[in-house]
């Protein structure tokens, strides 16, 4: 499917669509998912106990127990894959804008490959000065790298999704086996010299980028590419029974193909490493269909709203300026965790549990969402969204 028109007809815009036009699912989704975000990483702050393979602190109390089994279950591996479909059904979208405003796909490309330049440049920082496990980086490689799947046909996209869940079910077990036979070590997060944690967070995100985390992407990458096509989130009354399916379908494989891990990383079940390395695996494959199904689910809800002709209320403005502010609110996330876990400053690392992180994300998470809702009323956007248009538009357009 060849692009040289708009996919699916948004207005002709060079620039962005302003705030206050924007669609509300794809925000939304962005603001819920980033609840999602907060609580899977705040627990990688911890430090000095034993860990499953999730990184879940193996000797906590009936709480921490709890708060990791419901997050292995619903929230770990589906965060990601939530998080690259929503990256790809935007990238669409911007390319559309470009191609509407009567760019050529040339012109386009090089507008999609600074940004992606620039993202990759924001991870990098994101991971030298904040958390090892960025992921802004890998969405920056895979711009560069895939960016010309927008113009594929569907079936090109299908294949990719598929080798790339190969791919990654390959790149999750051999990860898994490095974990029961090399074992762990503290993450930087648990080193008291800011400097020496900084290039351990530099080494492991230069590898981890292209490997671990480009493979996660991939899949959700190009169904975010397939469900922008449709316009899937902009007009999700349209589309009522698709993504009924697709939330039903997806949860289901979802919470079905987390079971075994959770019951492993909980400490109910304790199988061979035969055993668990492949359900390490399966947790993190069936995490792609989760991340998709939680999408979809908010397409449904917005899809409901529109049908009752609902206003949203003020959790959902707030929750959707979250999401305008995405970029914006996942790095104020690392800042927080930084300032309250690492043993150079809050130093509550090893002195907490999985359940107090938890809690901790919850309030981090609440507080960009009232913060987004505050400062966006004006209709402006997040100074790291503008740091990065800015950038990537300042050879003109």
């Amino acid at each position: 499917m060849s692009i040289s028109a708009p996919i699916s007809g948004p207005p002709p815009a060079r620039q962005a669509v302003p705030v206050a036009q924007r669609a509300l699912a794809p925000d939304l989704a962005r603001g819920f998912m980033l609840l999602l975000i907060a609580v899977a990483h705040a627990h990688m702050y911890l430090s000095g106990h034993p860990t499953g393979f999730r990184s879940y602190t193996l000797d906590g109390g009936v709480l921490d127990r709890l708060v990791a089994g419901v997050q292995i279950l619903l929230v770990d591996g589906r965060a990601l894959p939530m998080f690259a479909a929503l990256f790809g059904y935007g990238l669409v979208q911007l390319a559309n804008r470009q191609l509407a405003s009567g760019r050529s796909w040339t012109q386009v490309r090089g507008v999609l490959r600074r940004r992606s330049l620039w993202l990759l440049a924001f991870g990098f920082c994101h991971a030298l000065l904040l958390f090892f496990g960025d992921i802004l980086g890998a969405y920056g490689l895979v711009g560069l790298i895939f960016i010309g799947f927008i113009r594929r046909s569907d079936r090109a996209l299908m294949w990719a999704a598929g080798i790339g869940v190969v791919l990654h079910v390959v790149v999750v077990a051999l990860l898994g086996v490095l974990t029961v036979t090399a074992g762990k070590s503290d993450t930087p997060a648990a080193m008291a010299d800011p400097v020496e944690a900084a290039v351990m967070r530099i080494i492991g995100w230069s590898g981890m980028t292209p490997t671990y985390f480009l493979v996660s992407v991939v899949p959700a990458l190009m169904l975010g590419f397939w469900a922008a096509r449709r316009r899937m989130l902009e007009e999700p009354g349209a589309h009522r029974a698709t993504l009924a399916r697709i939330a039903g379908v997806g949860t289901a494989i979802s919470v079905i193909g987390g079971v075994p891990l959770t019951l492993i990383d909980t400490q109910i079940w304790t199988p061979s490493y035969a055993i668990s390395v492949p359900a390490y695996a399966v947790h993190s494959a069936s995490g792609i269909a989760g991340g998709l199904g939680y999408a979809a689910l908010v397409g449904l809800v917005v899809a409901g709203w529109e049908g009752g002709r609902r206003r949203p209320g003020a959790v959902v403005r707030g929750l959707v300026a979250c999401g305008q502010w995405s970029l914006t609110c996942y790095l104020l996330q690392s800042v927080v965790f930084v300032a309250i876990f690492t043993p150079y400053l809050g130093g509550l690392g090893p002195r907490l549990g999985d359940a107090a992180a938890s809690g901790i994300a919850v309030l981090t998470w609440l507080g960009t969402v009232v913060l987004a809702a505050l400062l966006s009323r004006a209709g402006g956007r997040g100074p790291a969204e503008t740091a990065l248009r800015r950038l990537t538009y300042r050879r003109g357009g």
